[in-house]
């Protein structure tokens, strides 16, 4: 089947092809509702979603996975030498790295900017040495870097209507930032695991709330609060963002809409588990996954 998807993206080379479905791989393995709405997209733009997800994906494993019995150094010196190679292969718009090979190109295909897969690499390291953010603006700098940057590479992947790609951009920045907000709220407890705190300082406070709290693993009124407060934010640049999807090519809204829903969702999950995330996982839902996509996969096979 992937096969076909390559054909119909008019990728032959052989070790194109191979580099493109390891990034599948990767996001099939690690990026299940990622994956879901990849799938109401044309077969011939699949394979370049792919290649954003495997490269932020692999990034993200050196940092804190495939790297996991090395020394905070070790880990550093593996990244940015492994950062420092991709993007020389993005200027030189060639590569024998089995990961970058289809990321560069995909970034030639479409002509991404090379300053949003900078600013990723950079968030990624700061992962390495930052633990904490004081406040929102300084989270912001990691977040941009981190998920903002893979709405605005997407937006060039999947095409705008005509003189709407400015404001396309600006909501897909939104929605990016939403999506990694969600995923903070869900994962205090497996980030504290590795010793960072991403919701601000400063408005954990607010709501009487210090990091050495959450250290103790227990869910109080007063963390409830704070954590009310940030599933708000979230909505909230959901809101800001949903027009945008009207802007991008009619084959395209199917799958951001499918993303929005499933990925904001995580913060119903936690809703609907009373907040335990020390204790359990807010997952979206086999059924609530299937009943999101299965309507927007008609929708999306009616625009084609």
């Amino acid at each position: 089947m992937f096969h076909d998807e390559l054909t119909a993206a008019g990728i032959t080379d052989p070790e194109l092809r191979s580099s493109y479905e390891e990034c599948k791989k990767l996001n099939r393995d690690h990026g299940k509702t990622y994956y879901l709405a990849t799938l109401l997209l044309p077969r011939a733009v699949r394979p370049h979603v792919h290649a954003l997800y495997g490269f932020a994906r692999f990034a993200d494993e050196i940092v804190d996975n495939l790297a996991s019995t090395l020394t905070p150094q070790q880990k550093s010196d593996r990244l940015h030498r492994w950062a420092d190679g991709v993007l020389g292969d993005i200027e030189k718009q060639r590569s024998a790295d089995p990961i970058a090979r289809a990321l560069v190109n995909t970034i030639s295909t479409f002509q991404i900017p090379t300053s949003y897969f900078e600013a990723f690499l950079h968030s990624m390291a700061m992962d390495l040495t930052v633990t904490e953010y004081q406040d929102f603006d300084a989270l912001s700098e990691y977040v941009y870097g981190s998920a903002a940057v893979i709405g605005l590479q997407m937006v060039h992947v999947l095409g705008t209507l005509p003189e709407k790609r400015t404001e396309a951009l600006v909501a897909a920045e939104k929605l990016g930032v939403a999506f990694q907000l969600a995923n903070f709220i869900r994962d205090v407890g497996e980030d504290l695991e590795r010793g960072r705190v991403y919701l601000p300082i400063d408005e954990l406070a607010q709501f009487g709330v210090t990091r050495r709290d959450l250290e103790k693993r227990i869910i109080t009124p007063e963390v409830i609060s704070a954590l009310q407060f940030q599933i708000e934010r979230v909505r909230d640049l959901q809101r800001q963002a949903t027009p945008g999807i009207d802007l991008l090519t009619a084959y395209a809204r199917p799958c951001i809409r499918a993303a929005s829903e499933l990925y904001c969702g995580i913060v119903d999950e936690v809703e609907k588990i009373d907040y335990q995330i020390f204790t359990k996982r807010a997952a979206t839902s086999t059924w609530r996954r299937f009943s999101v996509a299965v309507p927007l996969a008609l929708q999306s096979l009616a625009l084609r």
